[in-house]
């Protein structure tokens, strides 16, 4: 993994580079590589003492597996940075996730070690017969206090897998997965390339650490010697005040923090001065968005990236809203159909990637899925066209609607209404129809809107059949515990007549 060997690099050279920051906490790059020793060696202590330790998945080629679950992003971030140096598969577990999906993947992968403070997930671990070991963080730190330092962290093979990561964890069982310091190795050679990490620089990358775009912001930024400026959540006015005094640079985070930063400069733009880059991950980015933020911050950049946390760094978008991504150099993409036939130019179907940086699969234990094919391309469904070159995105296999024989693009219903003032947030979903098989229905939060004019912007903005046929109204769309709408969900409450049609 690059961050072992840059990070031995900086404590040597400036040892009193910021590493990791929170708010009240800074570790620097000799704390870290101190402080990783006695680490490790409290960690491995936990899994020695274990009479019949749990066994852990065979990808992990018998490594043990730590996991982290809780609610300290610094915390976490300095345990899994601290482990990278040492044979370790160490895990983020976001402790918001259902009781349920936290238990099935510590049994299911054989994690050893979780530090977490759940009240609740050692008894019900217990109950499932479980016999590794749950740390709360405070005993673990006290812990680290009293361990005899290991030795100093190596760089090491490439070949060997450091980090479990999970694709879901709040609509369906997750999927595991493992990432070798290889793949993580060229996805940093993709990503720092085109993302702008670089030495020195201060990144800000509020949110869990169990995200995968925050975790590998952490990553990025101690690959590059750069510090990385972590928040447990994401409040406005203080993320205004660190920006200021910390001089952070650039901004790693999703597009509704955007939003939030925007509005925040909007108030006082003086606490944005040292911002000149902010890097959002994920597709849909509003078009107004961007424009809002070259509104009140002209000269501050927005690049939006493309890419799944199983394949990397796909490519990105610097314009518009996000869903023509430009594919970055050493990265393949392929449209297919349901049947693996590859599809001409422009023709929507599920995206195939050929990428050094993928994983090799799925954890066998956590899920039948197919990664990869025996042919080295990789998909985790999502769904797209090529077009001259660029690839535009259309959502996940879920987002796709077929309507009197028409394939119809959920997201790209939602998008045109992007652009209207005071609308809360809306959810396009595909309902049932006797003639048609499917119609288009809108669903929209909060305040009650105008059908009448809903149906006129529509009408003029998309093609007749993606203008939505049915209009309903919810005081609240279902969520993922990251604040993601639920499109499944969404239409189940319709079914269930839970929506107040317009």
């Amino acid at each position: 993994m690059p961050i072992t060997r840059t990070v031995l690099e900086v404590a040597e050279q400036y040892p009193d580079q910021l590493a990791i920051v929170a708010a009240d906490i800074r570790l620097t790059y000799a704390q870290l590589v101190e402080d990783s020793r006695y680490m490790f060696a409290a960690v491995e202590e936990l899994h020695l003492r274990q009479h019949t330790p749990p066994v852990p998945a065979a990808e992990t080629g018998g490594i043990p597996i730590t996991a982290v679950s809780i609610a300290s992003a610094f915390h976490t971030a300095r345990i899994i940075a601290g482990l990278a140096g040492f044979r370790a598969v160490s895990a983020t577990i976001d402790p918001r996730w259902p009781l349920e999906h936290r238990v099935g993947v510590i049994l299911a992968t054989g994690i050893g070690v979780v530090i977490s403070d759940a009240t609740d997930l050692a008894d019900a671990l217990a109950a499932r017969g479980w016999t590794g070991t749950i740390q709360p963080l405070a005993d673990f730190m006290q812990r680290e206090a009293s361990a005899t330092a290991a030795a100093a962290p190596t760089v090491r093979h490439g070949n060997e897998p450091f980090l479990l990561l999970f694709s879901s964890g709040t609509t369906s069982n997750p999927k595991a997965f493992l990432k070798t310091r290889h793949q993580y190795r060229e996805n940093f050679a993709i990503s720092s390339a085109h993302l702008e990490p670089r030495p020195g620089v201060a990144t800000l990358a509020p949110g869990p650490v169990s995200y995968s775009l925050t975790l590998y912001a952490l990553i990025e930024c101690l690959a590059s010697g750069g510090s990385a400026h972590m928040a447990d959540v994401f409040n406005p006015l203080e993320m205004a005040a660190r920006i200021l005094d910390e001089k952070i640079t650039r901004v790693v985070t999703v597009p509704a923090v955007v939003q939030a930063l925007v509005n925040a400069a909007r108030r006082d733009p003086a606490r944005f001065t040292t911002l000149e880059l902010i890097v959002t991950g994920g597709a849909n980015l509003p078009a107004v968005l961007r424009a809002g933020l070259a509104d009140v911050l002209p000269d501050v950049r927005l690049i939006s990236y493309y890419g799944a946390a199983e394949i990397g760094f796909i490519g990105d978008s610097r314009d518009g809203d996000g869903t023509t991504i430009n594919i970055y150099d050493g990265v393949k993409a392929s449209i297919r159909d349901k049947d693996g036939a590859e599809l001409p130019d422009g023709e929507p179907g599920t995206l195939w990637i050929r990428a050094a940086a993928c994983s090799d699969g799925y954890i066998a234990r956590t899920t039948n899925a197919v990664l990869k094919g025996s042919d080295g391309w990789s998909t985790v469904h999502d769904h797209g066209r090529l077009v001259d070159g660029a690839l535009v995105l259309v959502g996940r296999a879920g987002d796709i609607a077929v309507t009197g024989g028409h394939k119809v693009a959920l997201p790209e219903v939602e998008r045109a209404f992007e652009v209207i003032p005071r609308l809360g947030a809306i959810c396009a979903v595909a309902l049932p129809h006797e003639r048609l098989g499917t119609v288009i229905a809108l669903v929209i939060e909060g305040e009650t809107p105008n059908k009448g004019q809903l149906l006129t912007h529509a009408r003029h903005n998309l093609a007749p059949q993606f203008v939505p046929r049915r209009w309903y109204w919810v005081e609240r769309l279902p969520r993922t515990i990251g604040g993601k709408i639920r499109r499944a969900a969404t239409a189940q409450l319709v079914a269930r007549g839970e929506a107040v049609r317009l």
